[in-house]
């Protein structure tokens, strides 16, 4: 699956390996939370690729600086503010758009 990451991401080399181990291995393990599973099933194969590669997206792994957030920009005399949630957990975020994928295999938990 590493190597499919890769090809997805356009990465050729192995500088990054680590990083995207552990990028898939965090959307594991969402994805066994959020389902209340201890395998992923075949048929996720994809959704874990297309979480993966938003994930490392979102987190910019690798960068020693971090992800900067744009709050305000201003363009002559006009300026606009943004704000967004602290608050609101990176697995939230990633999970609001494959619920639909992965209801199919969640199960419930008493």
């Amino acid at each position: 699956m590493l190597d499919k990451l890769k090809l997805l991401l356009g990465i050729k080399d192995d500088s990054k390996d680590a990083i995207l181990e552990f990028t898939l291995d965090r959307v594991e393990e969402i994805i066994k939370n959020y389902c209340n599973i201890t395998e992923i099933p075949e048929e996720l194969n994809t959704t874990v690729l297309s979480m993966a590669m938003e994930l490392y997206r979102l987190e910019n792994f690798g960068n020693e600086e971090g992800k900067k957030e744009v709050k305000s920009i201003q363009v002559g005399d006009t300026t606009t503010t943004f704000e967004t949630s602290k608050d609101m957990n990176i697995a939230e975020e990633l999970l609001k758009n494959y619920k639909a994928q992965l209801a199919l295999y969640r199960k419930v938990k008493w």
